[in-house]
């Protein structure tokens, strides 16, 4: 249908006449999407029109009175089924007579059963009634001259924005209000099975919200992407209303399959994949635009004080740093100056892990300056690329809105291409809350709550990032799922063995609750069949988390205390199975030269003695035919090996520590061991090989670090006091709420000493105070092996008495309960 048939068909002002031409428009099948709603509403407009000349004509001519179509009509949407907006405007000179226009206008439209949202209005009235309800002034914002005096009719959108843009201060946080009220009740579209396709989060509200944000002047969403998504939505909505013959919003489940088929798509997956993805792109311009709106506000409000009490001028914006090449500013995570994009594939995992870490937002324009410049990260990964996941996954809920922030802009799948499968995928299942993708997501948060639970947090944050991987494929997802997690975790850099746990936790992920809901845990080989498939003991503790973990994730009748009972005896009787393969204490190897060099220089000076080595991997291979990378061919530092030999005597550990922490030093891997001297020496040394970084910036000189290891283990330097002052120095940040710590001894663990497990959050001075708390304790560190997973410290220490036995067990639990109470104080 063209623009001249529509003016032909509506030339008979009539109902009817509009009524066969609307019709033969909506049964039209080759115009749809935006062309066939801007000629719905032209139609619209012509009959409109008609009526309004016809009927002001009929009353002498009547004059200072305008037709305004406002809100979504006022837009150019119209639905099929949509509701019809108009404002019947006025100067107020003949309300009579306006009266009996609106008569002539209004009847019309009921007769042909046309939904109708009408008004009549001065415009000092329409400016009160918009000054008193927010959602009368939202529509005026689009109002739009159909008939009559088209002065009257300027001359209140030119108030209406003036009103809008005055009032912006006061009237924005409204509607952020009224936004936010509107998605607790109907919840997110791009997770609901059955959506509300216009009141949902980040539904057609939302995307009307963004436009009057821009109109206010004071901010604006972010472009790319919206339009279209808000076309997607208005498109599914146009269908669902063809095909139900009703003003429907709601997306339901028996209707999708028709709907999907008037889109011309292959099933009623595609489409929900479809409305999740416009969902998340209006719901993200959402996020950006209402922080640029609270930063604005902010900033006017405190700027005219700093102002006063510095004398004018504009002060600097507050930077402080959070990682190389990452810092805070004005409440979001942004690149340093310095930063180079273009020259560190790391850089997006870097950013992402502090800004979790932090609970802040990564800023809008960070993320694509990332996404812009983004390097492919060599195969493997490099061990920082890898713990800077494992940290984003482990940092609670804040990782879900920094993960989300990424994927906006393409960069999670840039990481892990895998992704891409899964990433809006439906899941047709009651029991599920959330997409495939964003469920993943939940059971990576819920498992940052159990990683004090397991040896290995970092194999527990990737297999729930991954345990689902296998939906995007025919067939089994866990089996898929293996092959798929075998793949990925050999690409982020683990290592064979890691890789076997990791692809075991994905293909039984599901074994232990379906085991023990189904199964007669009393049968031998019911528990047999459960261990043969999990392997190891520390397989078993990791498969108990993630079950949890991926229950809690999937919804609230996933998981019940009866299903978590029953898992736990299953766990119980499994391990009693595999109790023969508790592990020894490993034999210390003999030293290497280097070591037993500097035990010799410690043991003939009576001082510490160190050495700092970088540590680097070998450079990503290039296969045959490809160009290399920048950079490539060039080793990748991993850290630097810190060696250092003292004489054995107490406050060793926590002293070595704390110059670590004041140095700003984050402790990746350490161990401690006494060394025997050789023969004919008379004596032991201790012995600590670490694996250390700088927070930031470079590495102090290693005689600065003797020097201050000496003072620490004379008494002359106090470390915690130092460690106090830098932390009053900087605001604490409300960041994520870490697990407390755990404590536990581990039994059997060895025949030579106690074992304590220590597991807790990673932070400065950590391993000082656990190291205080030790000696207090009057315990000796025979060993002790220390490892950083991700922003999780995972600890073990094997202790003795004064007389270098093992703790007896009331001694042994003590001594755990009370650096318990140490470390969550």
């Amino acid at each position: 249908m063209t623009s001249t048939d529509v003016r032909k068909d509506a030339e008979d002002s009539g109902p009817s006449g509009y009524a066969a031409a609307r019709l033969r428009l909506l049964t039209e099948e080759a115009r749809s999407g935006p062309p066939r709603r801007a000629a719905l509403a032209e139609l619209t407009d012509e009959w409109l029109t008609g009526l309004f000349t016809a009927a002001a004509e009929g009353l002498q001519g009547l004059r200072g009175v305008s037709l305004v179509a406002v809100g979504g009509y006022g837009r150019g949407e119209l639905s099929p089924r949509s509701d019809l907006d108009l404002l019947l405007l006025h100067d107020g000179s003949d309300s009579g007579a306006v009266a009996a226009l609106a008569d002539r206008l209004w009847y019309p439209v009921w007769d042909l059963g046309l939904a109708l949202d009408h008004s009549v209005r001065t415009p000092s009235e329409a400016r009160k009634v918009s000054g008193e309800d927010l959602k009368v002034q939202l529509g005026l914002l689009d109002a739009r001259h159909l008939a009559g005096d088209l002065g009257l009719t300027a001359g209140l959108r030119t108030a209406v924005l003036a009103d809008w843009r005055n009032q912006a201060p006061k009237r924005l946080p409204e509607l952020q209000e009224l936004c936010a009220e509107r998605a607790e009740r109907q919840g997110e579209l791009q997770y609901l099975l059955e959506p509300d396709l216009k009141e949902a989060r980040g539904g057609l509200r939302d995307a009307t919200a963004l436009r009057a944000v821009a109109a206010s002047w004071l901010a604006d969403a972010p472009r790319e992407g919206l339009d279209d998504a808000r076309r997607r939505l208005l498109d599914v909505r146009d269908a669902l209303h063809l095909t139900t013959g009703r003003a429907t919003d709601r997306l339901a489940l028996q209707e999708q399959d028709q709907v999907a088929a008037e889109l011309g798509l292959l099933d009623a997956d595609t489409l929900l994949r479809q409305v999740y993805e416009a969902a998340r792109v209006v719901s993200y311009a959402s996020d950006v635009t209402w922080r640029e709106v609270g930063r604005v506000l902010r900033s006017r409000a405190v700027r005219p004080r700093l102002r006063a009490m510095l004398g004018g001028g504009k002060p600097a914006p507050e930077r402080s740093p959070l990682a190389e090449g990452v810092v805070e500013q004005d409440g979001e995570v942004v690149l340093a100056r310095a930063a180079r994009p273009d020259r560190d594939p790391v850089l997006p995992l870097r950013a992402a892990a502090a800004a979790a870490q932090a609970g802040l937002p990564l800023s809008l324009h960070a993320v694509r300056r990332m996404a812009a410049a983004a390097r492919p990260l060599p195969t493997p990964w490099p061990a920082e690329a890898r713990e800077q996941l494992v940290t984003l996954l482990g940092s609670g809920r804040p990782t879900i809105d920094v993960w989300e922030a990424l994927e906006a802009e393409g960069l999670i799948t840039h990481l892990l291409p895998d992704w891409e499968r899964v990433r809006c995928r439906p899941q047709r299942n009651a029991v599920h809350i959330w997409t495939v993708d964003r469920h993943l997501i939940e059971t990576a948060v819920r498992a940052s709550e159990f990683t004090r639970r397991v040896s290995r947090p970092d194999l527990l944050l990737v297999s729930a990032l991954l345990h689902d991987i296998g939906k995007g494929w025919p067939g089994d997802h866990s089996v898929a799922g293996e092959i798929i997690a075998k793949d990925v975790a050999a690409r982020i850099g683990f290592d064979r063995a890691d890789v076997a746990v990791l692809a075991t936790l994905v293909r039984h992920h599901l074994l232990l609750v379906d085991t023990a809901t189904r199964r007669d845990l009393e049968d031998p080989a019911t528990v047999r069949s459960v261990a043969e498939a999990v392997g190891t003991q520390s397989t078993l503790e990791l498969l108990h988390a993630l079950t949890e973990s991926d229950a809690l994730a999937t919804g609230p009748a996933a998981w019940s205390s009866w299903r978590g009972s029953l898992v736990a005896d299953l766990v119980k009787r499994v391990a009693a199975v595999l109790a023969g393969d508790a592990p020894e204490e490993p034999e210390a190897g003999a030293p290497t030269a280097e070591q037993e060099r500097l035990a010799i220089e410690a043991f003939r000076t009576g001082g510490p003695v160190l050495s700092l080595r970088a540590q680097t991997e070998p450079p990503a291979e290039v296969s045959e035919g490809e160009s290399p990378a920048e950079g490539a061919g060039e080793p990748e530092p991993l850290g630097v090996e810190l060696l250092i030999a003292v004489p054995d005597q107490p406050g060793v550990l926590p002293a070595v520590a704390g110059v670590l922490a004041m140095h700003r030093l984050t402790v990746r891997t350490a161990e401690l061991r006494a060394l025997d001297l050789p023969d004919g020496v008379e004596g032991a040394v201790l012995l600590l090989d670490w694996r250390v970084a700088a927070e930031y910036g470079s590495l102090p000189q290693a005689a600065r670090l003797r020097a201050d290891l000496v003072r620490a283990l004379d008494g002359s330097l106090d470390i915690a006091g130092r460690l106090a002052e830098r932390d009053a120095a900087y605001p604490r940040r409300r960041g994520v709420v870490a697990p407390p710590a755990r404590v536990t001894v581990a039994s059997a663990a060895s025949r030579h000493a106690t074992v304590i497990e220590v597991r807790a959050q990673d932070a400065p001075g950590l391993l000082h105070r656990i190291g205080r708390a030790l000696e207090d304790a009057g315990v000796r560190v025979r060993s002790m092996h220390v490892s950083t997973l991700g922003s999780n410290a995972v600890d073990a220490f094997y202790v003795t008495n004064g007389g270098g036995v093992p703790l007896p067990g009331a001694e042994a639990t003590a001594v755990a309960r009370k650096l318990e109470e140490t470390l969550r104080a």
